[in-house]
């Protein structure tokens, strides 16, 4: 009995060490040896220790703020335009996979098509066409956000 206990001892820390909890907001993402495995929770879970490795990721809406951005409209105006920008993961997977740093990907892309978006348009209808502007510019966002596994919910211009 005295020469089985380190053993069981050691089997139980290895079973304990690999026990994890992700909050019903969050998935893992679990690499075995450096290759995807699976998606694990909300809930308890177990990976095998040393083996795999975890990478949790929010799955509830985020909101990015796009800070002022000055911009020349199609009748050679400058103005400054501020958005804000809702999203959420919907695949886990691609999210942490196919883009190094979703949040900064989500936030660098949003800028620039709001950029381009704007030089497309005069300062007349960047004014009169603000809801339709915002959702050209979801569609856009969205339509390359979307292999990513990133929902685009909603864009809003605050102030132009």
């Amino acid at each position: 009995m005295t020469s089985l206990t380190p053993f069981l001892i050691a089997i139980v820390a290895i079973i304990l060490a690999g026990l994890r909890i992700a909050q019903e907001y969050q998935r893992a993402i679990v690499f075995r040896l450096g290759r995807f495995q699976s998606i694990k929770g909300p809930g308890l879970y177990w990976i095998i220790p040393l083996i795999d490795r975890q990478q949790r990721v929010d799955i509830r809406t985020k909101t990015v703020d796009l800070e002022q951005q000055e911009t020349i409209t199609k009748d050679s105006v400058t103005i400054k335009v501020n958005a804000v920008l809702w999203f959420k993961i919907t695949n886990p997977e691609n999210a942490i996979i196919k883009v190094a740093d979703y949040n900064k990907a989500v936030y660098q892309f949003s800028v620039t098509a709001l950029r381009n978006i704007i030089g497309q348009h005069t300062l007349d209808e960047v004014l009169r066409e603000r809801e339709q502007i915002n959702g050209t510019l979801q569609k856009i966002v969205d339509t390359t956000t979307e292999p990513w596994g990133i929902k685009i919910e909603m864009v809003e211009m605050k102030d132009v």
